[in-house]
């Protein structure tokens, strides 16, 4: 579901490839493009279905959309998907890295295997595919290339060492990019969501969980896949022009609690400082 705010078409005439697009985040930041009136390739890695139901989505929209299928656990395939949305779109104004697992697992019981998925998923497959459409971007000496990261970057559960590894070094990406890309008219940036309600997280949480879960954030809510679409959305317009090799942290104020911190909503009761040591 796509959020409420009316479209401003600011995306008619673009090209955009989204990968992981068939569900969550990546679905939501796909139809929000096409909202705004992109041609748009979703990419999936398995099962077309939930592509297929987004594009039937779009179409209300009125643009070109396709769906390609990559398997991101073999990077080469990603050079694949990446000329085949050029040949479809006719060049490549946007690209959305989007597409991640997650896996808890402690770092003892952490095998090569389980390492080298995640990393090839979250990091490896992305940075081939950059390699693949920026030539085309240099080309026409423009382009927008948004990376999902996460806040789990900055802040970590236990057994995500691999995970939070992944989205560490796509923030370093994101920078080094800046450097190499910007001054070729090519803006790179990084989006690291918090908490965002997905489908696989419906299917497993009771109302209590959310309910529960949505007290925890200053906001007051639970994130939906849409509120990443529209900060992807800016972040490729001309409105960002100025933005280059940032990480953008969209969590509802997540990030901005201390641990030891308790209810956010109440008064310490105390005072600390000049009153304290009075």
């Amino acid at each position: 579901m796509v959020g409420e705010k009316s479209a401003s078409g600011h995306m008619v005439g673009r090209r955009v490839l989204v990968t992981g697009a068939g569900t969550g985040i990546g679905r939501g930041v796909a139809l929000e493009f096409a909202r705004e009136g992109a041609d748009v390739v979703f990419h999936y890695s398995s099962s077309a279905a939930g592509v297929t139901e987004a594009m039937e989505e779009a179409k209300q929209w009125g643009g070109r959309y396709n769906a390609i299928e990559a398997d991101f656990t073999k990077p080469a395939k990603v050079q694949d998907l990446g000329k085949a949305a050029v040949d479809f779109l006719g060049g490549i104004d946007v690209l959305v890295n989007n597409v991640g697992v997650t896996a808890n697992i402690s770092i003892g019981e952490t095998t090569f295997e389980r390492f080298d998925k995640l990393f090839n998923i979250n990091f490896k497959s992305m940075y081939f595919l950059i390699q693949t459409v920026v030539p085309v971007m240099i080309e026409q000496e423009s382009g927008v290339i948004t990376n999902v990261s996460s806040v789990h970057a900055y802040a970590s559960m236990t057994e995500h060492s691999v995970y939070d590894a992944t989205k560490g070094a796509i923030n370093a990406l994101t920078r080094e990019m800046a450097l190499e890309l910007g001054h070729k008219g090519i803006r790179t940036n990084a989006i690291a969501p918090g908490w965002i309600l997905v489908e696989s997280q419906k299917k497993v949480l009771s109302e209590e969980h959310v309910r529960k879960g949505a007290e925890t954030i200053p906001a007051g809510f639970i994130g939906e896949p849409w509120d990443v679409g529209r900060l992807a959305v800016f972040l490729a317009s001309e409105d960002a022009r100025f933005i280059i090799g940032q990480t953008i942290v969209i969590d509802g104020g997540q990030t901005c609690i201390l641990p030891n911190t308790g209810d956010f909503r109440k008064s310490l009761g105390f005072r600390w400082g000049e009153d304290y040591v009075k």
